[in-house]
């Protein structure tokens, strides 16, 4: 027993032990409480239940955002608070993302919830490996953080040049290699990921009608989506992690900020789904986000570090703006008349 407080105290990634045990528990208790109470009967997800579980969600993140500017000081506070604000600003473009994948795959709205409980879990464990493998290079080689900055300046202007083009999920190389090698059913089984059904009577067909035909393990479209929308996700972590290296190098900030942003926007997606055309602008705000934080690593070295509040200044004045600009160009023929 004596050893017990000396392990939780003892250091992990800069932090003691016992505040990534906490962390944990926050987020598992979080999960379950979502799963096993407020969605343990599978059901189409409403706007005010989307909007109440991500208020919920976003107060828990921004609660613990509170507790680490008191325990660990206001610096590590202001970056805990723009590491979350970013994150969530540049996950919202994993809605559009989802969305599309959802109507492609033609999810049943009821199901859509176990699809994005099961991506969460994914995320938790991909990010944190994204981030250790960060972590770790920073700390044995510090010019990785200006090739960071060059990716999100270069990303920023990428993602400004090819705004408007459609996504095409048809020709996607990982949904033509499940599909290649993978045993698919058109429609989904209920909630279902794997079925078990008549083996197919020629390569690539249909289920078999032969009721003796052995019975064999199909996916559903369930799994083809839930397997893309991790992988876009791996692809969104790509920026989205170099970009809160860019405001701060302490693992646990960012990890933190990242997952309780994540939680808080999965939460979210049923609200934003419903009213994705009036964010077609939204996309302008990320961009230049991208480019202001890595500039920010870029210039570093000639100006010094911004301070953490100029950064959460710029970055929430740029989603701000980006909404609101949204609002303005996306609304109805009658909102522009009463405008006039």
């Amino acid at each position: 027993m004596d050893m017990l407080p000396s392990l939780l105290a003892s250091p992990m990634l800069g932090k003691p032990l016992w505040l990534w045990l906490a962390f944990i528990g926050i987020v598992v208790a979080l999960l379950a409480f979502d799963l096993g109470v407020l969605n343990r009967k599978e059901h189409q997800i409403s706007v005010r239940e989307s909007l109440l579980l991500s208020a919920g969600y976003i107060g828990v993140g921004i609660a613990f955002g509170a507790w680490v500017w008191h325990y660990l000081g206001a610096a590590s506070g202001m970056e805990y608070l723009t590491g979350f604000l970013i994150e969530k600003t540049l996950a919202m473009d994993n809605v559009f993302v989802i969305a599309m994948l959802f109507t492609y795959f033609a999810v049943p709205p009821a199901y859509q919830h176990r699809v994005l409980f099961w991506g969460i879990l994914g995320v938790i464990v991909l990010r944190a490996i994204m981030i250790g493998l960060g972590a770790a290079l920073i700390a044995q080689f510090s010019w990785v953080l200006y090739v960071f900055g060059a990716f999100l300046v270069l990303t920023g202007i990428k993602m400004l040049m090819t705004m408007g083009r459609p996504l095409d999920i048809g020709g996607n190389p990982l949904l033509r290699w499940l599909r290649a090698h993978l045993r698919v059913t058109d429609a989904p089984h209920g909630s279902r990921f794997w079925v078990r059904l008549p083996a197919p009577d020629t390569r690539g067909g249909p289920p078999s009608s032969n009721p003796a035909a052995p019975r064999v393990l199909w996916a559903t479209p369930l799994l083809l989506a839930l397997v893309l929308i991790e992988a876009a996700d791996l692809l969104f972590a790509v920026d989205s992690v170099p970009a809160i290296f860019a405001i701060t190098q302490d693992p646990f900030i960012v990890y933190t900020s990242n997952i309780f942003a994540i939680l808080g926007l999965r939460a979210l997606y049923f609200a934003l789904a419903a009213i994705i055309d009036r964010f077609a602008y939204l996309k302008y705000a990320l961009a230049g986000i991208l480019v202001f934080v890595g500039g920010k690593i870029i210039a570093a070295e000639a100006v010094g570090k911004l301070p953490a509040w100029i950064s959460l200044t710029v970055t929430a004045a740029l989603l701000a703006g980006g909404i609101l600009y949204s609002l303005y160009r996306t609304r109805t023929p009658a909102q522009q008349t009463s405008v006039c």
